[in-house]
């Protein structure tokens, strides 16, 4: 569950090209959300009833970019912590999570 950025190398050189100031590209799988996302925020004015409004988008596009990213430590996190358990399921769900983490910390700029 390593994360690889060999993996989808061209994913990897796209996130990261905002180092140079171009924005940073949406993975085609998550195109639709961020159209739509956007469309909210030009739709509804800035404040709580944005937040409102925009929030199940919002989150839908992280769950994607999430999943298009790191997607083999998404799943696992996903099937791993998706109920409770004895104390090795949840000591595997605590390193799925930690996985993700440092697999979304990957692509964050410095």
């Amino acid at each position: 569950m390593r994360h690889d950025p060999e993996k989808r190398p061209g994913l990897y050189k796209e996130m990261h090209r905002q180092e140079e100031g171009e924005p940073t590209p949406i993975p085609k799988e998550c195109e639709r959300l961020h159209q739509a996302l956007c469309g909210c925020h030009r739709r509804v004015p800035a404040g709580p009833a944005r937040n409102s409004s925009c929030r199940h988008l919002n989150r839908g596009l992280a769950e994607c970019l999430v999943s298009v990213v790191c997607s083999e430590e998404a799943e696992a996190v996903r099937s791993l912590c998706s109920s409770g358990g004895t104390a090795l399921k949840r000591a595997q769900c605590h390193q799925a999570q930690l996985a993700l983490s440092v697999c979304l910390s990957s692509h964050q700029l410095p």
